[in-house]
């Protein structure tokens, strides 16, 4: 779908252009340090001139590129050296005190380039074992479930992160399909134990809680009973449900930006009828006793819920403007909701020029065209 008043972005390969030129980079500084070598010791002033340049080169190549690479460079330097003073006719002793400057200094390089190897593939292994256990804590979500089908993305803050302080689960229940989106009180690594918590609690009440409200309730306990009186913690979410009929979806929504329905003709925002306070607040006195009330919006097949953290909706351009969907997002069925996921992630990317500032999770749910309630598929209208 297209974009309202996108900005150009960057082409996939343009990038991979200068992706390719970057790594061509290091060669390049190599190869431009042994020529000054060679230039300098024929041409030079002074005799010696290009010596350290010749030593230099083998250095840069170790620190940036691969052993092969590396090599080649230090038996480039080592031949050069030698083939110059052979030919300036300098005496051997002066040869051998050149070779043995220029060796040295190679086999320092490829010492060096063998280390940063082994912490490369150590960093990808910790890597590997950090990405298996974050994905444990936040899996992706079915593709389908009960009458709509499923899409996820989540772009942490944190660099080399999966996830961080942002949440999402999709899950069957006897009472419809049920979701949840959160965002747990700051953000990087640090918050993921709170995630973990809370995506568990949700997993198990969801099946057993007839209410989205007792289900807020049952979450609220959770996280009081898991920080303690004395923690300030909270979590903004919205939680989801949507009966197996497909044709409404009932909100509950816990301090969070509100979820979006894109249908053929709006993207508008499913305000909530009372602003509650985020979960795990409820408990110490910041709300009122009882469960959270829910809020009804018809669901019209092929129409789309879309649920966002404030990494969406915080995002800001080099003007400091916020980023709004409702603006930039154009309607229209969006038959596959990760083409919905998609347009939104490119959007704040393009809108931010690039630059995560916050955690960000997205969660699109589809309701399937040709799934029926009943005659007409007249779905009741909202209060």
């Amino acid at each position: 779908m297209p974009l309202r008043r996108g900005r150009p972005g960057r082409g996939g390969a343009a990038g991979g252009a200068v992706r390719a030129r970057f790594r061509l980079l290091p060669a390049l500084v190599a190869a431009l340090l042994l020529a000054g070598g060679v230039v300098g010791d024929l041409f030079g002033s002074q005799p010696y001139m290009g010596l350290p340049l010749l030593s230099a080169a083998p250095l840069v190549a170790s620190a940036l590129l691969s052993f092969r690479a590396s090599l080649l460079f230090a038996v480039s330097a080592c031949a050069a050296s030698v083939l110059l003073d052979l030919h300036l006719g300098r005496p051997r002793t002066a040869l051998l005190v050149d070779l043995a400057d220029v060796l040295t200094t190679s086999c320092l390089a490829l010492g060096i380039n063998r280390i940063l190897a082994l912490q490369g593939r150590r960093l990808a292994q910790v890597r590997d074992v950090a990405e298996i256990a974050q994905r444990a804590v936040l899996p992706d979500p079915p593709r389908r479930a009960g009458p709509v089908t499923v899409a996820a993305r989540y772009v942490a803050a944190q660099t080399e992160a999966r996830i961080g302080g942002d949440l999402y689960a999709v899950q069957s229940t006897p009472f419809g399909v049920r979701a949840i989106i959160g965002d747990v009180k700051g953000k990087g690594l640090g918050a993921v134990s709170t995630v973990s918590v809370l995506i568990g609690a949700f997993r198990v009440e969801a099946d057993h809680v007839p209410t989205l409200g007792e289900l807020a309730a049952r979450l609220d306990d959770v996280l009081a009973r898991g920080a303690g009186e004395a923690s300030e913690d909270f979590t903004t979410a919205v939680l989801l449900q949507i009966p197996p009929d497909g044709r409404t979806a009932h909100v509950c929504n816990r301090g969070h930006p509100p979820p979006y329905l894109v249908d053929e003709r709006t993207v508008s925002p499913l305000e909530p009828s009372t602003h509650e306070v985020p979960l795990g607040l409820r408990l110490w006195g910041a709300g009122p006793d009882g469960g959270a009330p829910t809020d009804v919006f018809p669901l019209r097949p092929g129409a789309s819920l879309l649920l966002i953290t404030d990494g969406v909706t915080e995002a800001r351009d080099e003007r400091g403007t916020f980023y709004d969907p409702v603006d930039r997002l154009a309607p229209g069925p969006y038959a596959n909701p990760r083409r919905l996921v998609d347009a939104l992630v490119r959007d704040v990317a393009r809108w931010t020029g690039g630059g995560n500032q916050d955690d960000m999770a997205v969660l699109a749910l589809t309701r399937t065209a040709g799934r029926s309630g009943g005659p007409g598929d007249t779905a009741p209208p909202a209060p």
